[in-house]
């Protein structure tokens, strides 16, 4: 990639599908829903006019509550042809989250899927909008979301709604001179999306990104895997995140790269899909991957088309590495490291990167992306080999919080550089690595502890299936170490056992206090292991409240 594109998103689709007509742009197994880069180009036009004629204008806001649904692929085009701001929905919201999202966030109107799982969307509209019954679909007067003027369903007819499809009748009659007018109208510098932070800590914040910021993104991730039309890209990861809608969707479109959507993860869906449809790359965060590879059938399935694809979205355990690469024929899989305000990928390996690089870092500098380290109490730069704050600037640097100038303000420094709050350090080369979080890190009785290098070694023992290492409250030392384990399947193994493993190879300050045998670890919809949670957990069972001070900001 010799320049930045300067593009928005629908002047890429359309660029696509000129470039590769007959190539599938996207092939669902659990939908009756393939269609190619021509065909959903078309097909993204008449929505976008239908999206025109019920009243959205350019700069409005619309939501999608959906999981991997062809809906979702269709209206974040067809939103972004006519400059509709695209709001995308954790699937695992339930009635606070998104009634907070919604007000928040200013959106005019939500889509919205039946499937997601344990959760009844309708209801949870029906009890933010009861007046949604007694008027007429379009015309909406909420009293909790003032902003809300239309709701569409996706499966089936529900009251007070549009059904999404009635979309695409009502673009078929749209002016085709005044849709044009609206495309022309577009800046790639305008926000296209907002995605909402994971809400580990605090309130979520809508991060606004740019077309230019993920167009170029998604296409410089797609280089780094060497994308091209005949590539065939798995995506078990959620839409609503940047791993789904940057690293997949857009790495794909910039390419011509076929979409293989999974409706949701699921491994026995994964493998299917893979050996069905040929596969040559899936994405996923590490226990995703873990899932596939303790599968009682993983070898019943063929996985010789696959090639590469990215792990990340949490650490990646070099060991699990090693195993993707081998067991799943994945030699060119690739680790990308960055975060949803850099939309998202700030570095990353490539597949002509050695193995042992593809396993040890998450790469180098993307192209067009300045990175640095720095100390974190006097924002200087530091030397290669040396621990600070990774910090980033570019052309991928969000627009900022939707509403939150002052967040906006602590995130991204007078002189454009994002701080990300996570700890790494850069070699000579330039190659970096993620050593934590800087509220994650352990401080007990003075001594600075990692919690990823206690996880990396731990998760080194023959038993021990996944891992997470987190602080809990002392009043003698400030903080201890907890390790929470899970086992492998049929395996036996004590608190103990784990401390002695760790005291016979690591420093002592370094040997967990605390071991906690579970079956899971608490997870946001994307994949994300909540440590917060676990601390909570912790913090309770031990009964350490008197000692707390947790963190909840």
């Amino acid at each position: 990639m010799e320049e930045l594109f300067h593009m928005t998103v629908g002047q890429l689709l359309h660029k696509t599908a000129e470039r590769f007509p007959d190539v599938q742009a996207a092939v669902y197994t659990e939908r009756d829903y393939t269609r190619t880069y021509r065909e959903f180009d078309e097909e993204t036009d008449l929505y976008a006019k239908g999206l025109l004629a019920a009243g959205f204008k350019k700069g409005d806001h619309i939501a999608m509550w959906a999981t991997n649904y062809p809906e979702w692929l269709i209206c974040f085009f067809a939103a972004a042809k006519v400059g509709v701001v695209f709001v995308t929905v954790n699937t695992a919201y339930r009635v606070f989250e998104v009634e907070y999202l919604m007000r928040q966030s200013d959106a005019k109107g939500l889509i919205f899927c039946d499937g997601l799982k344990d959760i009844d969307s309708y209801a949870i509209i029906r009890e933010l909008c009861p007046e949604m019954a007694h008027q007429k679909p379009g015309e909406m007067a909420c009293k909790r979301l003032p902003r809300l003027r239309t709701v569409f369903s996706i499966d089936s007819d529900r009251e007070g709604c549009l059904r999404f499809s009635d979309l695409k009748e009502m673009g078929k009659n749209y002016p085709e001179e005044a849709f044009r007018a609206v495309v022309n109208s577009l800046d790639p510098d305008e926000v296209v999306n907002m995605q909402y932070t994971s809400g580990t800590t605090g309130f979520p914040k809508g991060v606004m990104l740019t077309h230019n910021n993920i167009v170029n993104n998604g296409k410089c991730i797609g280089d780094c895997m060497n994308f091209s039309e005949i590539d065939r890209l798995l995506i078990p990861v959620p839409f609503f995140h940047c791993f789904g809608m940057v690293l997949a969707i857009m790495a794909c479109v910039t390419h011509g790269t076929t979409m293989v959507p999974l409706l949701f993860y699921h491994p026995v869906r994964c493998m299917q899909t893979i050996q069905k449809e040929r596969c040559t790359a899936m994405h996923g965060v590490p226990t995703m991957f873990i899932a596939i590879l303790e599968h009682p059938d993983f070898e019943k399935y063929d996985f010789s088309s696959l090639r590469t694809g990215i792990m990340a979205g949490s650490p990646c355990p070099i060991k699990v590495m090693a195993e993707v690469v081998e067991r799943m024929h994945m030699p060119e899989i690739t680790i990308t490291y960055g975060q949803t305000e850099a939309s998202p990928a700030c570095t990353m390996t490539t597949v002509h990167d050695s193995l042992e690089l593809r396993v040890a870092t998450v790469g180098k500098a993307m192209p067009f992306v300045e990175t640095r380290i720095v100390d974190p109490e006097t924002g200087k730069t530091l030397p290669p080999h040396t621990q600070g704050e990774f910090c980033a600037r570019g052309y991928n640097i969000m627009k900022g919080y939707y509403n939150m100038p002052e967040a906006t303000r602590q995130a991204i420094d007078a002189e454009g550089w994002l701080h990300t709050g996570d700890l790494a350090e850069v070699d000579e080369n330039g190659y970096y690595k993620i050593t934590g979080r800087i509220k994650d890190m352990i401080i007990r009785g003075g001594e600075n502890i990692y919690p990823k290098e206690l996880e990396e070694f731990i998760y080194t023992h023959p038993k021990v299936k996944d891992v997470q290492v987190i602080g809990v409250p002392s009043a003698k030392y400030g903080e201890e170490i907890m390790a929470c384990v899970i086992l492998k399947e049929g395996a036996e193994m004590t608190g103990e056992e784990i401390k002695d493993y760790v005291r016979a190879k690591m420093a002592r300050h370094k040997v967990p206090s605390y071991v906690k045998i579970m079956d899971s670890f608490p997870m946001t919809a994307s994949g994300k292991i909540q440590k917060f949670k676990l601390r909570e957990m912790a913090v309770e069972e031990l009964g350490l409240q008197d000692v707390a001070k947790i963190e909840t900001a």
